[in-house]
């Protein structure tokens, strides 16, 4: 699924690729989306089969708390299943779950420098998802890992974590023409 732009094969006529693709996935969070499934599981089955004799007021209560929990809960959790990131000549874009919501797309002439953490977690930026913490920046995290992080021209920062992210510090670094200093970001 990566595609390195550093090379093409040895003795190839191939130019090398303008694309860098990687992604990231955490399998837990199929886990926590079984959890809201079975909410909103539950909150049907009040629905359907109860003969609660106190009153409609707390019946409805309890159904739907129980279908807005797991809404929340599935959807909130199978949209950090993975990430999908993407590098171009342009832009770096990331995409988050299965329908590629939320999107984040930064232009190349915004970013000036691109660093690799060997470890991002979860804890460092307050959980999974999409995060923004003043002192850090921006960041999509889906698993504890390696990450890329861009420093931007406006002083923020942005943090992905994808798989082999070397390789995308390094094709990002070719793109525009910067050198690795050799600095890691977190270490």
């Amino acid at each position: 699924m990566t595609h390195h732009g550093d090379s093409a094969g040895h003795g190839s006529s191939q130019a090398p690729s303008s694309v860098w693709t990687g992604r990231a996935t955490n399998r837990v969070q199929w886990l926590l989306a079984a959890v809201g499934a079975g909410c909103m599981a539950l909150g049907i089955q009040l629905a359907v089969v109860s003969t609660w004799t106190s009153g409609i007021a707390p019946l409805l209560m309890s159904v739907i708390g129980c279908v807005a929990a797991g809404l929340l809960m599935l959807f909130g959790t199978l949209a950090f299943v993975h990430v999908a990131v993407k590098v171009d000549g342009d832009a770096l874009e990331v995409r988050c779950g299965h329908a590629g919501l939320p999107r984040r797309r930064i232009l190349l002439t915004h970013v000036v420098g691109a660093e690799f953490a060997p470890t991002v977690t979860p804890r460092q930026w307050g959980g999974w998802g999409y995060r923004w913490r003043p002192e850090q920046g921006t960041a999509v995290v889906v698993r504890k890992g390696e990450g890329l992080v861009l420093r931007l021209g406006d002083g923020r920062t942005f943090t992905v974590t994808v798989d082999d992210a070397e390789a995308a510090v390094r094709f990002i670094r070719d793109r525009l023409h910067l050198q690795g200093t050799g600095t890691r970001a977190g270490a």
